[in-house]
């Protein structure tokens, strides 16, 4: 899948935002979901090359936000349900669990 530039700059304003609600730090996030800072920030950036890892930070930060009561920022070029995206693997979203490495 490939966004646009006004859609790049949409989702990464979307992923800061939903961060900040949550009131998270990538090293709270990274630790959480058992990975690195610099792979969270490739996520965070749009950097890495597994589109599924954008859609599990994406799931995670709407469920952090969520438990703090308040209401997180949709996400605008990651919306839908991603079960039904041929590029997407829906199984390894649900998991939760990131890919492996900094790629």
């Amino acid at each position: 899948m490939t966004l646009s530039k006004e859609q790049i700059k949409a989702t990464k304003s979307e992923f800061a935002a939903n961060l900040a609600l949550a009131d998270l730090t990538v090293a709270e996030v990274a630790k959480e979901l058992n990975t690195s800072e610099v792979k969270i920030e490739r996520i965070l950036g749009l950097k890495q090359r597994s589109l599924n890892d954008g859609w599990i930070l994406r799931n995670y930060l709407l469920e952090k936000v969520a438990e703090t009561g308040k209401t997180p920022v949709p996400f605008t070029a990651l919306g839908g349900d991603y079960h039904g995206y041929w590029f997407l693997d829906g199984g390894q979203i649900d998991s939760g669990v990131l890919s492996e490495g900094n790629r």
